[in-house]
Order: structure tokens, then C-alpha cells, then sequence
């Protein structure tokens, strides 16, 4: 990956794509080979390296804007450095007007802003997304996948980004890399030719289809060798 680049996993269930990406994160730790972020090894989870998962796992008793500072705070920053950041973010995660809302009181989409919130506010040089709509309904996904278009227009953080989902991955990123099953190894990287910014109107053009039929092949193909070797 290139710094500032986002590149999206794509693979058959099961090939490992999570667990690359928690290894990348330094929660795993590889069996052979090591992983290296900007040149620095990876032995372990960093600030530098924010993960979004699914579930936005915020803390029940903290407010939207508490779990949001929440991060700052265990560093030891004073309020007043990074509250205008955390209010600028409310703005771009269309939270304004929540802060003092619960968990509890909000709907999945409008957790998994707070998650994204909570991560952009420690301004981490990688952002790890590990299947982060994958709970959502069709509508509610297709809204924060044009939010994480706007964001990422703003911060260009370097992305990874986990996902089941073709369509997704082709509209949000710069490159798409196909995993093989088990065992997991990129089978073809494929680059993105599609203006940014990028919009949902995209996903009809003839670039995008012929990418998304390229993909689908390159899967299936995978799914069947899956199948076939367990004797399906």
C-alpha cells in the first residue's frame, strides 16, 4: 500500500481478511514473515493505528461527546487543545446535535459515526475498517459510505478497509485486492480508475461494471476451488 492510499480487501469467507487486518493493527502477530507500517515493524497496537470494527463498541455510560474525547483524554491532552477538533468532527460525521446523547438513543448508523468520530479525533496516520457497515440496513450503508467518501475527501488518512460488499469496495477505493482461500494470499490487486471525488452515481458506469464483473470472476473462481477441495 501507498501512503495515503485507500485500498480495500475483498476475499472468499474465511480466507483471513480480518485477521490480516489484525495484524496490521498489532492485535495478531504473524506465523512467518512480519508486517511493517511506514517502514517501522509492527509488534504491537499503536495510536497511529485506528481500528473501526463493526460493532462501534462505545463505552453505554459516556455521552456521544465523551466517548468522542475519550481518547484525547487517556493522553493526557487538555479539553481546550482538542475541542474545536472533536466539534469540527461532529459537524463532518453529521453528529451536531447529539453530543449529549447516549448510545442507547441512537441508531446503528449514528453509533458507527460516533466510532469513526472517536478514531479521526487522535488523527491516526492508518485507519483500519474491518467490515464497519456490514450490520447495516441497505439504505443506512449506502448514507455512511458517502459520509466515509466526505471524510476521507477531508483527512486522507492511509485506509484499510475489510469488506464482503464488491460494490463497496470498487466505489470507496484507490485499489481493491482479491485474497485467495485458505490458504489467504492476494490473488490480483486491481486499481481504481474512477474520479474522485466519488459519488453513488458511479456505480453504474461502464468502468465500474466491467471492474465489479472482473471481481465477481476472480471470487467465484476462489469459492468454487474452496468448495471443491472440501468436497462439496
Amino acid at each position: 500500500m501507498e501512503r495515503n492510499e485507500f485500498a480495500a480487501i475483498l476475499g472468499p469467507s474465511g480466507c483471513g481478511k480480518s485477521t490480516l487486518l489484525n495484524m496490521v493493527a498489532g492485535f495478531d502477530t504473524p506465523t512467518r514473515g512480519r508486517v511493517l507500517v511506514d517502514g517501522a515493524l509492527v509488534n504491537g497496537p499503536a495510536p497511529s493505528r485506528a481500528v473501526v470494527f463493526q460493532e462501534p463498541a462505545l463505552f453505554p455510560w459516556y455521552t456521544v461527546v465523551d466517548n468522542i474525547m475519550f481518547g484525547p483524554k487517556t493522553r493526557g491532552l487538555a479539553p481546550a487543545e482538542f475541542r474545536p477538533k472533536v466539534d469540527a468532527l461532529l459537524e463532518q460525521v453529521g453528529l451536531r446535535g447529539f453530543e449529549t446523547h447516549y448510545p442507547a438513543e441512537l441508531s446503528g448508523g449514528m453509533k458507527q459515526r460516533v466510532g469513526i468520530a472517536r478514531v479521526l479525533v487522535m488523527e491516526p496516520a492508518v485507519l483500519l475498517m474491518d467490515e464497519p457497515f456490514g450490520s447495516l440496513d441497505a439504505q443506512t450503508r449506502s448514507l455512511m459510505q458517502e459520509l466515509l467518501l466526505s471524510v476521507w475527501e477531508r483527512h486522507h488518512q492511509t485506509v484499510l478497509f475489510i469488506t464482503h460488499d464488491i460494490e463497496e469496495a470498487l466505489l470507496l477505493a484507490d485499489s481493491v485486492s482479491v485474497m485467495t482461500a485458505r490458504p489467504g494470499r492476494i490473488k490480483k490487486r486491481l486499481t481504481v480508475e474512477l474520479p474522485r471525488p466519488r459519488t453513488l452515481e458511479m456505480t453504474t458506469s461502464p468502468v465500474f461494471n466491467e471492474l465489479k464483473r472482473e471481481v465477481l470472476a476472480l471470487i467465484r473462481e476462489e469459492s468454487l476451488r474452496a468448495a471443491t477441495e472440501k468436497g462439496d
